[in-house]
């Protein structure tokens, strides 16, 4: 068994608690690794250590160019380490090895871009209303930063706050998921070997209620931004809200994949299966509402029936597998509880529904990829996230009622749109209330494009250039060209 430590101050270093979590291979079923369990103790260790990096001159005066490069450094590693990582991705969370090998290839892509974005944070110089005096701005750090990742990719996560946290000179103590730590303290020697200088990356595994309810709630983490449901992010907002900290929430979805009639049906079919089956459905922008116009519904629901049809289960190392375990047992339990609600609901099961296992899938953690039709966008199937390979199928007549059920939910993080009409493509882009609307294509990302949620889905946005401002802070400095001071008793 791989048994991890705490990685704080540039070092492993063991819990105050002597406590562990055990980390469950979710296709095999065995017990593979154990990840100290922190709690508030660890959690102020880290944070002084992170604190004490903000204020040390091998960091803070550090110039933002050399920065960037620690960051280049860091993508090469990650680059050079990516079969071992998303080998540990694949144990910890049971996500295709596939997908996790891609991934991590792509992981770079992050520290190369805001390690190139560290030079340029430029403050501007303000043309004044007043001629006695010279104004400017200036962007600076907030400091310490927890970042709370979810378990189902989590050092996709890490890139996604880390990198333009630490390019805009801030520090970090990484909170990762108890259910998948092991990745994320591997991790962190990576950054040690970059270059950074220690205490600037930190990560303190444990659960939530403990470890990460501490690292809300210190006085002195500046920022905390969260990715996972919505009900623990409005924990944390509203933790977070009692001492003013800055916040960023990627919480849950429930998106729209809505086809017409004059979409490429090959195509569509082929989204709608990406958008729901592919990482089990274990993605915060699934497609799990499928919206299909009624005057091609059958047609389309034959073709998409054919190619889930064709959707293997089984071993998620094995290059031929297409759906992979449910991560935990929790979640694997959830998931088949909300089939269950569907059936007592009306919805018709015209595909799957059913636990499976499969050769060597000790971890008894597989569903079948899951069809419902006739569901109302009433029903809980279609309003509450599954967070599983179940897709709702819903009818709709034209553009109107499209947008009305689309938008008819408390969420909005993503949707997709299939349609050749470019013209409708646009008014539906601008119409559905979702952080991101994919035309003609679903789960496509990029370092470049922002990514957050609107409604229920979260506030702030990661990746592109509007995420690292969400790590900076506004300074306006006024200098007096004056060669007297007016009346002192009068704001000038």
């Amino acid at each position: 068994m791989e048994t991890y430590r705490l990685f704080i101050d540039g070092e492993y270093v063991d819990s105050t608690s002597g406590k562990w979590i055990e980390s469950e291979d979710p296709y095999s079923g065995e017990v593979w690794a154990r990840v100290p369990s922190g709690n508030s103790a660890d959690v102020d260790r880290a944070v002084a250590a992170a604190k004490r990096a903000f204020e040390d001159p091998s960091w803070a005066e550090l110039s933002a160019t050399a920065r960037g490069k620690l960051m280049w450094k860091l993508g090469d590693l990650i680059n050079e380490n990516a079969d071992r990582l998303a080998a540990l991705e694949v144990r910890d969370n049971g996500k295709l090895f596939a997908e996790m090998k891609a991934q991590m290839l792509y992981h770079p892509e992050w520290w190369y871009y805001f390690g190139g974005l560290a030079d340029k944070i430029e403050g501007s110089i303000m043309p004044i209303d007043r001629k006695d005096a010279f104004s400017y701005t200036l962007y600076e750090p907030l400091g310490v930063v927890g970042a709370i990742t979810a378990w189902n990719s989590p050092l996709l996560f890490i890139a996604w706050k880390c990198a333009p946290a630490l390019a805009a000179g801030n520090t970090v103590v990484v909170k990762p998921s108890e259910f998948t730590s092991a990745s994320s303290l591997e991790y962190a020697m990576l950054v040690k070997e970059a270059g950074f200088p220690d205490g600037v990356f930190n990560v303190v595994s444990g659960y939530g209620a403990q470890a990460g309810a501490a690292l809300v709630d210190h006085p002195d983490v500046a920022k905390i931004t969260f990715t996972g449901s919505d009900l623990s992010g409005q924990k944390i907002y509203e933790n977070a809200a009692r001492s003013i900290k800055h916040i960023s929430l990627e919480l849950g979805g429930k998106s729209p994949n809505i086809v017409f009639e004059d979409a490429d049906l090959d195509m569509a079919a082929k989204g709608a299966v990406s958008g729901i089956f592919g990482a089990s459905g274990q993605t915060c922008v699934a497609g799990s509402r499928l919206l299909v116009q009624d005057s091609i519904h059958d047609e389309f629901m034959d073709r998409l029936l054919d190619l889930a049809k064709n959707a293997r289960i089984g071993n998620p190392m094995d290059k031929n597998t297409h759906v992979g375990p449910i991560t935990t047992r929790q979640q694997y339990e959830k998931v088949i509880s909300y089939i269950e609600i569907a059936k007592e609901e009306g919805a018709e099961l015209v595909f799957g529904g059913q636990p499976c296992t499969v050769p060597g899938g000790a971890g008894d953690q597989f569903v079948q990829p899951t069809i419902f039709t006739n569901v109302s966008n009433d029903m809980r199937i279609a309003q509450e996230e599954v967070f599983g390979p179940v897709l709702s199928v819903l009818k709709f007549k034209d553009e109107d009622e499209a947008i009305q059920i689309g938008n008819d939910v408390v969420y909005g993080l993503a949707a997709g749109v299939w349609t050749r009409d470019i013209r409708r493509a646009m008014r539906f882009t601008k119409a559905l209330k979702a952080g991101t609307v994919w035309v003609n294509t679903y789960r496509a990302f990029s370092y470049m494009m922002p990514f957050g949620g609107m409604k229920r889905s979260g506030l702030g946005r990661e990746s592109g250039v509007a995420a690292i401002r969400e790590y900076l802070q506004v300074k306006s400095v006024w200098l007096s060209t004056a060669t007297e001071l007016p009346n002192p008793f009068i704001i000038q």
